[in-house]
């Protein structure tokens, strides 16, 4: 969760929501993929620090298939960031802020826990959330703040 802090705080740097997020091999620790929000600077509405480590973890596998993987991201994951764990397979998700607007692990939906779904994961919430919230809070506090 800190190195998804760190790219939180990237992402901010750009004026983007900041939101990083780590996807790395469950078994050995080791990172295959990075990411953080970058809808604003690509202009691409999809550009979420999920889409783009589970893309790169994906890519450094040579498989979609991240079953062994785990993803820790900085804000719980919305509905489109939590269908791509599900359809990526992923073993293992953690989150720090819960998003009580768009969160769809447990604040608005779970999506990664319906059992209609061909793959589902539980996720560990609340890791460092006092901090992921207080990025948040400051950025959008910053915003508002701006003539």
């Amino acid at each position: 969760m800190r190195r998804a802090l760190e790219l939180a705080r990237q992402a901010a740097a750009l004026g983007e929501v900041p939101v990083g997020c780590v996807v790395y091999q469950t078994a050995t620790a080791r990172v295959l993929g990075e990411g953080f929000n970058r809808r604003e600077v690509d202009a691409d509405p999809i550009a979420h620090a999920e889409v783009l480590a589970i893309r790169a973890a994906a890519t450094a596998l040579g498989d979609w298939r991240l079953s062994g993987c785990t993803l820790v991201v900085t804000l719980e994951p919305c509905a489109m960031c939590a269908g791509a764990i599900v359809n990526a397979r992923v073993g293992r998700l953690v989150f720090g802020a819960s998003d009580p607007k768009a969160g769809a692990c447990g604040s608005l939906h779970r999506l990664t826990e319906d059992p209609r779904l061909n793959h589902r994961v539980s996720p560990l919430t609340g890791v460092l959330a006092e901090e992921c919230g207080g990025l948040l809070r400051e950025f959008f506090q910053r915003l508002r703040a701006k003539p």
